[in-house]
């Protein structure tokens, strides 16, 4: 069962023998590479905790079903489940806030030097230790704690904030475990790309990501061009699509990937298909939105734990709201100034559109709660679920609504129109 968009229908993927064996494999690459950048062994007698895997399957007629994350983590091999903690017993937890309530009061328990998980949820655990045994940081209680194993969103807009929870520096490794197979992850120090994993269960073709390829929402064009790897090209834009041994033929994932380093077959993730803003022709990717949040947080010394954005018409012209999770007084006309700012130096499109058809911009505060909560309300908290970095159609109204509620947004607010089709 794959997480999904939030407010998204789930999809159902097969997951075969063939699939967990090339999962295993790079899991095993993976967690060799985490090891080595520590340096000697030592790292193999500390643990490594899980905070957002859910183990529980259900029984169908013929099969049993559960998100991806639950079933690798029920066939990590024997010799991991030493290491591996909370542990079956409560990762089996259905309620996310149940498990991590459990986490927190074991954690004392625990010798911890590797942590994996998604950013959001991995932050939150983090939080909760702290505040229960009244710690200055993390550190206190796991003072291995070495490495940070994520995946599922970019860590740039974390970062800051996540630092904050820190007594030391550690390492953080990017991997790329989507519901349909374990594509990539980060195979050497000093770069914050991962190496596409090939001749490991999974093909790919790669789909150059313009408007020859793709319509104006990020809908597939019926005659489009693929490239096979020894035909793709550093720092350009390219949507995956994947046949795999697990039955999957021709697949678009959904991501937009960008290779750096073609020799290596290195790659960052530079957003979803979907999930960019172009209302008017600004083309911004979420890349652009996790950099200008990473130096908003810098230049205005504050934390953005979370955000999203949606696209507006505004009196014959258009418009981006953006919702930042911030729990500091700050001026919000402030954020909003150097926000815009530094999207106009990442994007010229952007920049171009600012000074014609993109008139307007709001950015809106938001309590760091209020995500978690809307998250809830949807039933996508915790486990490998992402707040979207876009919202649109029903998806916005509902976040709409919910802000109206808690008093943040008024209806008078709502007459603006929230561009449907907004990309």
């Amino acid at each position: 069962l794959s997480s999904g968009t939030a407010g998204g229908s789930t999809k159902y993927i097969p997951v075969t023998r063939e699939m967990l064996k090339s999962i295993k494999k790079n899991q095993c690459k993976a967690t060799a590479f985490a090891v080595s950048i520590q340096f000697g062994t030592r790292r193999f007698q500390q643990r490594c905790a899980d905070a957002g895997r859910q183990h529980q399957s259900k029984k169908m007629r013929s099969f049993y079903d559960a998100d991806l994350s639950g079933i690798t983590a029920s066939n990590i091999p024997f010799w991991f489940q030493h290491f591996y903690k909370p542990g079956k017993k409560i990762s089996k937890y259905d309620d996310w806030e149940h498990k991590l309530d459990k986490i927190v009061e074991r954690a004392p328990e625990w010798d911890i030097g590797f942590v994996v998980g998604v950013p959001a949820w991995v932050q939150i655990l983090l939080i909760k230790i702290i505040a229960r045994y009244k710690l200055k940081n993390i550190h206190e209680i796991w003072p291995n704690l070495a490495v940070f194993v994520h995946g599922g969103v970019a860590m740039e807009p974390y970062q800051n904030s996540f630092n904050t929870l820190l007594g030391k520096k550690i390492e953080f490794i990017e991997t790329y475990l989507a519901s349909e197979g374990f594509l990539a992850f980060q195979s050497r120090p000093g770069t914050n790309a991962m190496k596409l994993v090939i001749n490991n269960g999974i093909f790919y073709e790669f789909i150059p990501f313009n408007d020859t390829n793709f319509d104006q929402d990020g809908n597939l064009k019926a005659e489009v061009e693929t490239l096979l790897i020894d035909e793709i090209k550093d720092n350009q834009e390219y949507a995956l699509l994947i046949s795999t041994c697990a039955g999957a033929w021709r697949y678009l994932i959904g991501d937009v990937i960008m290779f750096t380093n073609k020799s290596l077959n290195e790659l960052v993730i530079t957003g979803r298909t979907k999930h960019f803003l172009s209302i008017c022709g600004e083309h911004l990717s979420v890349d652009n939105m996790n950099k200008a949040i990473s130096r908003l947080e810098k230049d205005c010394s504050i934390d953005v734990v979370e955000f999203t954005v949606t696209g507006l018409s505004v009196n014959s012209s258009f418009g981006h709201r953006w919702f930042l999770a911030c729990d500091r007084d700050y001026d919000e006309g402030e954020l909003k100034n150097v926000l815009d700012r530094h999207l106009r130096a990442l994007n010229d499109d952007y920049n171009i559109e600012r000074n014609h058809a993109l008139k307007y911009m709001e950015l809106i505060k938001v309590p760091t709660n209020y995500f978690y909560e809307w998250m809830k309300s949807i039933g996508k908290l915790g486990g490998q679920h992402k707040f979207p970095r876009v919202l649109k159609g029903e998806n916005y109204i509902n976040w709409e609504n919910f802000l109206i509620q808690k008093g943040l947004l008024r209806p008078a607010m709502l007459a603006q129109k929230q561009i449907e089709n907004t990309r």
